[in-house]
């Protein structure tokens, strides 16, 4: 995943980018995060953290439940995490869709959406970007990382992120 991401960074320094930081510098993200045993929150403390290496700022990483109404005004991007549960390999849903739903309106913001978990994602992305594209956001992405490698996925997640995102 490493290697991806310095090809991603290389080819931007040949194309006259000093950094990918430069290009997408003054983007404002804001975290909105749903998590119980605490794997998505450190998610999401390490994309804001590899976001922050490219010259990002993050106006608020908050839970779902008491969202940071300032720093999701404040924010350019609205990332929005949670975790998957359900049976094994059947019936994987983001948890507490509902909490989702009941977030502040996101219209004329840029929203990306990601989970955590353990086994298989199922159909958690679709359901949550139906759920965030529903409060007006403008959803241009999601991935799902796997608990057991937060370090490589957050990293991975990060740079497309970087990689999407332009100035605004």
């Amino acid at each position: 995943m490493r290697n991806l991401y310095l090809r991603v960074k290389i080819a931007h320094q040949i194309l006259g980018h000093d950094s990918l930081g430069e290009q997408n510098e003054g983007v404002k993200a804001s975290l909105l995060i749903e998590s119980l045993t605490g794997n998505t929150w450190r998610a999401a403390e390490m994309v804001a953290g590899n976001l922050q290496q490219e010259g990002w700022s993050i106006t608020g990483l908050s839970p779902m439940r008491t969202p940071d109404h300032a720093s999701i005004q404040d924010a350019d991007v609205v990332l929005v995490g949670t975790w998957v549960h359900g049976a094994f390999i059947i019936g994987q849903a983001p948890w507490n869709i509902g909490a989702i739903r009941a977030l502040p309106a996101l219209r004329g913001k840029k929203a990306v959406t990601f989970c955590t978990y353990a086994l298989n994602p199922g159909r958690t992305l679709g359901a949550m970007e139906s759920a965030v594209a529903g409060l007006g956001a403008d959803v241009i992405g999601g991935m799902a990382l796997h608990r057991a490698k937060l370090g490589a996925h957050t990293e991975e997640f990060a740079a497309r992120l970087v990689g999407v995102v332009t100035s605004v």
